[in-house]
């Protein structure tokens, strides 16, 4: 398979095309709009603020051929800052609408836990993987190679809400609050984590997105 990865100034697509190469796919890195609407598959990574993405995006023209891509059941994978520019809003540095694949809002991780006290953000660790929704185990999904518990590495200053909770696929918690780790919409995936840099979990994950 041929994955197209979307590149829009805001992530280290090195480690991800590594990460897909690892499994033979070949792997195209684009800012095109041309390539977007040809692709078999699309991942979405980022790193900083929600405004810069989604900025970048609409700056290149490539906000409605992504839209199109998903909307024709493409395979889309978002990671990080590109997981939470899939869902409809963030309130990071005031409102910003995003892609809307995916219902739901992104809002700032919380300063204090579950029980008041202080916490760090941004939520920088090592953190299980648990099934979302109504889900007891990973079957069927991307993350069908993982057992419940394995650990996947975050670092993030705000959390994805789906408006419904099949959309969250997989949580963590951090802080005694769950966390959605992974969310979903037909053939939209997004993982809040790393998976590139999740060791051999995260190359499980890839796989499987690979053979779905």
């Amino acid at each position: 398979m041929k994955v197209t990865i979307i590149d829009y100034g805001l992530s280290n697509l090195l480690s991800v095309q590594h990460a897909f190469a690892h499994f033979g796919a070949e792997t195209l890195v684009t800012d095109k709009a041309a390539d977007i609407l040809a692709a078999e598959a699309l991942v979405l990574p980022g790193v900083g603020a929600f405004r810069d993405g989604m900025n970048g995006l609409e700056k290149l023209g490539l906000v409605e051929p992504i839209r199109q891509k998903a909307a024709a059941g493409t395979p889309l994978l978002g990671i990080c800052l590109g997981m939470q520019m899939l869902f409809d809003e963030s309130e990071e540095f005031g409102l910003h609408a995003g892609l809307g694949l995916i219902p739901g809002r992104v809002v700032k991780i919380p300063d204090t836990d579950a029980d008041g006290q202080p916490q760090r953000v941004p939520h920088i660790s090592w953190n299980p993987l648990y099934p979302g929704g109504n889900r007891t185990d990973f079957a069927g999904t991307a993350l069908a190679g993982l057992t419940p518990g394995e650990e996947c590495y975050f670092i993030h200053s705000y959390e994805a809400k789906p408006a419904e909770d099949a959309g969250c696929l997989a949580y963590t918690v951090y802080g005694g609050r769950k966390i959605c780790a992974a969310a979903t919409h037909g053939s939209v995936l997004g993982c809040q984590f790393h998976p590139e840099k999740s060791g051999e979990v995260g190359l499980k994950i890839i796989e499987e997105f690979l053979k779905q």
